[in-house]
């Protein structure tokens, strides 16, 4: 299915950022070609790894990670 890209927010964890060994994660709120919105935790990194940014057409991997439609 494929997606777009609407907002990427970084993760809100109150008072105290909270950084694992793997970086900082965002969620990314996608809208399907129906309207839904789904909204999916990704690490920041490897969205500017991966050129995704709001407004870029995705799909979801059977990793759970996201992907640019092509």
């Amino acid at each position: 299915m494929k997606y777009t890209v609407k907002n990427i927010y970084e993760a809100d964890f109150g008072c105290e950022e909270r950084i694992d060994d793997n970086g900082l994660k965002v969620i990314v709120y996608l809208e399907d070609e129906c309207g839904k919105i789904t909204k999916v935790e990704q690490l920041d990194s490897y969205l500017i790894e991966n050129s995704i940014n709001e407004g870029s057409i995705v799909r979801i991997d059977t990793r759970g990670m996201l992907i640019l439609f092509e």
